[in-house]
């Protein structure tokens, strides 16, 4: 139903940024989902990092990247970012864009419960070079 196309993974040292982007090729509006990314690193669960929501959540970041990343959505264009600053070598993981549909929140992400989630993108590789 649902089409999340990512970009913007790759290589990086230590100290510098990377952005990535999620656009949503059917379309969406904020006001029916919540929407950002999980990601999973080898022989690590799957954890919420990030998420952008009209409801009550607002938006959410986990502990371990709050004040380094940040959250941003163009609406015109269907399309969400996350831009992360000062990467360290445990930002390293796959990164997957996730949509939970209907009510808009972020609970999914700051419980971890990637089981709630309704759609995904494909994955792109972060790797942080020491």
């Amino acid at each position: 139903e649902m089409q999340l196309v990512e970009s913007g993974g790759g290589l990086v040292l230590a100290g510098g940024s990377l952005r990535l982007s999620c656009a949503a090729a059917s379309g969406f509006t904020f006001d029916d989902y919540a929407i950002g990314w999980f990601r999973q690193a080898p022989g690590k669960e799957r954890e919420g990092v990030s998420c952008i929501s009209s409801g009550n959540g607002g938006t959410y970041y986990a502990r371990s990247v709050k004040g380094r990343f940040t959250i941003t959505s163009d609406n015109a264009q269907n399309t969400v970012y996350l831009q992360m600053n000062s990467m360290k070598t445990e930002d390293t993981a796959v990164y997957y864009c996730a949509v939970h549909s209907g009510y808009g929140s972020c609970s999914d992400w700051e419980m971890n419960h990637y089981y709630g989630i309704d759609y995904w993108g494909k994955g792109t590789l972060v790797t942080v070079s020491p």
